[in-house]
């Protein structure tokens, strides 16, 4: 018959080089992460109860692209567009995000409108 060596107890694994490892990729992470904001969108709160004047400015905004008054168009075209519409820079522009717009298409499209010396836009639902 065979005799065996006696059982020997078995050993915990370490846990030190696993508690290591996850402290650097914690370190690691947090160095290579942004926690500010890349970009805001200012959208100042009005007052309402404001008169608007002038013929309609309705920018629509969409997965499909931008409308203004219903008729599509290009973002780049768009300032262009609306300023037959406008008296003054100072008039109102009506933002409307449809169903399925993203917050990227109405950041573009209010960039472009501000860039173009735009102040007053509205966002509606």
């Amino acid at each position: 018959m065979f005799t065996f060596a006696p059982p020997r107890p078995r050993r915990r694994p370490s846990l030190t080089p696993m508690i290591d490892i996850v402290f650097l990729l914690l370190v690691f992470f947090m160095l290579a992460s942004t926690f500010g904001p890349d970009r805001a969108l200012p959208l100042g709160l009005g007052a309402g109860g404001g008169a608007y004047s002038g013929p309609p400015r309705l920018v629509g905004i969409g997965p499909e692209g931008v409308t203004l008054n219903g008729a599509s168009l290009a973002l780049e075209a768009l300032p262009d567009a609306l300023t037959p519409l406008m008296q003054t820079p100072e008039d109102t522009v009506v933002l409307r995000p449809v169903d399925g717009a993203d917050l990227q298409a109405l950041s573009d499209v209010a960039a472009a409108l501000t860039q173009a010396g735009m102040s007053r836009l509205i966002v509606v639902e």
